[in-house]
């Protein structure tokens, strides 16, 4: 991957990029290019999506490495790679040391430094558009990088019960260690048998990639969804995943990626910039940027 040339040689100045499998239809370029303009800065986003480089893909270490050599100030980092990151990097920020995630590096004076940003996007999103959803029992699904941020946001913002559920029993196992750890082994729970803890919680949370552009399908029993219970999901591409649609369809109150996905891109642009940025003209730049947009702009 690595070329002799810099890409840092014109007028940039801000060169940050996002790292994972199939994200040609996000839109934190966008965001964070819109932002970027509003602030005055020469501020460029690019894709380093490792669905588009060949049948071998490079390993993210050299991704990475080829980052740093063209002078990228950060990276976002999606899925699969929020977990793996970890070992590749000089330092973690508390959050992403208590996660065991990663889906920022700021890359700075020869270190590469983790955060996460995905918990308190979470927690911003619920907070501001589920006001007074019930959220003492909930059942999450998925255990990966997403989804110990979403566990983190929930428990510590007022739900008393988790049941962590994911394919991987190793993984939901692991997950649920170092939440106990935390905030108490009452509080955890791994759900072994979905019909039972569907029909007994307050709201779900999809925090699997499953329902994603690349990824289409529903990560449980549709009928499993109950009017009663909330639905949240945190893919943002598409907006209207199946899990919504068949959500909404029973009468559910749900809560789409859009938030979660906004909010965590304010707060990697900071810590990008040093600037504290315009959530709301964020949100207006998310809102605008159609994914037809987001094809043609990822393939200039």
């Amino acid at each position: 991957m690595a070329e002799d040339c810099d890409v840092r040689s014109g007028p940039y100045q801000i060169l940050v990029g996002l790292v994972g499998r199939g994200i040609q239809l996000s839109r934190t370029p966008a965001m964070h290019e819109a932002e970027g303009r509003a602030r005055g800065l020469s501020y460029i986003y690019r894709l380093l999506d490792t669905d588009r480089m060949g049948a071998a893909p490079p390993r993210l270490a050299e991704i990475l490495a080829f980052a740093e050599h063209l002078g990228f100030d950060g990276l976002n980092v999606t899925f699969p790679y929020k977990q793996e990151i970890i070992p590749l990097l000089d330092g973690l920020s508390e959050a992403a040391e208590a996660l065991g995630s990663v889906n920022t590096v700021v890359l700075r004076e020869g270190r590469r430094i983790g955060h996460n940003t995905d918990m308190w996007g979470f927690r911003e999103s619920f907070r501001r558009d589920m006001a007074g959803a019930p959220r003492e029992n909930v059942l999450l699904l998925g255990a990966g990088g997403a989804g110990a941020a979403v566990a983190h946001a929930l428990l510590d913002s007022g739900t008393g019960y988790l049941a962590l559920h994911d394919v991987d029993l190793t993984k939901a196992a692991a997950l649920a260690q170092r939440l106990a750890s935390r905030f108490g082994a009452d509080r955890v729970t791994i759900a072994t048998d979905m019909g039972e803890a569907a029909a007994r919680v307050d709201g779900i949370v999809n925090a699997t990639p499953v329902g994603m552009a690349k990824l289409p399908g529903i990560p449980l029993d549709p009928e499993l969804l109950r009017a009663e219970s909330w639905v949240a999901d945190i893919v943002y591409f598409p907006l209207e995943t199946e899990l919504l649609r068949e959500a909404r369809r029973r009468g559910s109150r749900t809560l789409g990626g859009e938030g979660m996905a906004v909010y965590q891109a304010a707060r990697a642009f900071e810590l990008f910039t040093g600037i504290s940025p315009d959530v709301d003209r964020m949100k207006r730049a998310f809102a605008s940027f159609d994914d037809m947009g987001a094809v043609e702009r990822s393939n200039r």
